[in-house]
């Protein structure tokens, strides 16, 4: 018999973690050749998540719960997840049930076939806006303008992976602005895709906020280009010329028609837009800077309070 263990992060999901619960639990027990463990991994909330998964697991020892301490995202709970995982394999899912537990048995065939990763390329979910779509699609076409690891627009962190790329991730990649929607292809071994329809949320509102999705997309920016730092040495390079070229053009025309240009308005449009690609620059120079401070400062990727059926 191999092992199974299906990590589901979990974030003030009550109304619908019973559901995602025992669809998960009846789809798992039509797997045959596997023992397969249910850990589930919480951040801290204000819901009543944690009492409804400590009912769940007083009555099914293969349900594991692991609860953190506070809410430390959505990659740190999969890390999470994956350090305490002692499996053949490893699948990750979200628990709101647009991941299809019934997709399950796909990742499963195609891991027997010899993939390491088996990743899922999701249909756009029903009650997904065409602007959150549109904005998905942009970043990820830019992101795979700019870096050298391919990453599917529509790729999920819904995804299967074998003992050894977790231990991979558990041994040698610690990062803390973790992408794992990048890092796993990068790590990558035999690859293959499953292709799944989007399903609308069971119950509940997206956690990811605005400004969480922006944080998100700027890791996998920083985590995988070093290209925007490249742009600002061409432009600072080409804006350097310019102004030369500009300063060369005033001294000529003060020695030789002995007056100084009045230039008033060419001079406020040169500062304003300088001193605007200055303040850009030194923003993309800061996110990268900051995310050296991140990995220098050594903090645990995230804390555990408390361990059920662990």
């Amino acid at each position: 018999m191999r092992t199974l263990t299906v990590i589901a992060p979990v974030y003030n999901e009550e109304e619908v973690i019973a559901d995602f619960y025992r669809e998960l639990r009846k789809e798992v027990d039509t797997l045959s050749g596997y023992t397969t463990t249910l850990l589930f991994v919480v951040g801290r909330g204000s819901d009543r998540t944690l009492p409804i998964l400590k009912e769940l697991a007083a009555t099914d020892t293969k349900l594991q719960v692991l609860y953190l301490s506070a809410r430390f995202g959505h990659q740190m709970q999969l890390l999470a997840g994956i350090d305490h995982a002692d499996a053949d394999a490893v699948i990750m899912m979200d628990s709101d049930l647009q991941h299809p537990p019934s997709v399950l048995k796909e990742l499963i065939a195609e891991y027997e076939k010899g993939n390491d990763v088996v990743y899922t390329v999701r249909g756009t979910p029903p009650d997904q806006s065409f602007y959150r779509k549109w904005c998905s699609d942009i970043f990820y076409w830019f992101l795979n303008k700019i870096s050298d690891v391919r990453i599917h627009s529509n790729a999920a962190d819904f995804r299967l992976i074998s003992r050894r790329v977790a231990d991979i991730l558990r041994k040698e990649i610690r990062e803390r602005n973790l992408f794992l929607r990048g890092i796993i292809p990068w790590i990558g071994f035999n690859q293959a895709a499953v292709r799944f329809n989007g399903r609308p949320r069971g119950a509940g509102t997206s956690k990811y906020s605005l400004s969480r999705l922006i944080t998100f997309g700027l890791s996998g920016v920083v985590s995988f280009s070093r290209k925007p730092l490249r742009v600002t040495i061409l432009a600072g390079l080409i804006f350097a010329l310019f102004g030369f070229a500009y300063a060369l053009f005033t001294v000529v025309q003060f020695l030789f028609l002995k007056q100084l240009p009045t230039g008033y308005a060419t001079l406020v449009v040169l500062l304003s837009v300088f001193g605007g690609l200055q303040l850009l620059f030194l923003g993309i120079i800061g996110e990268y800077i900051g995310a050296i401070f991140d990995e220098v400062k050594g903090r645990p990727h995230y804390i555990v309070d408390e361990k059920i059926n662990l």
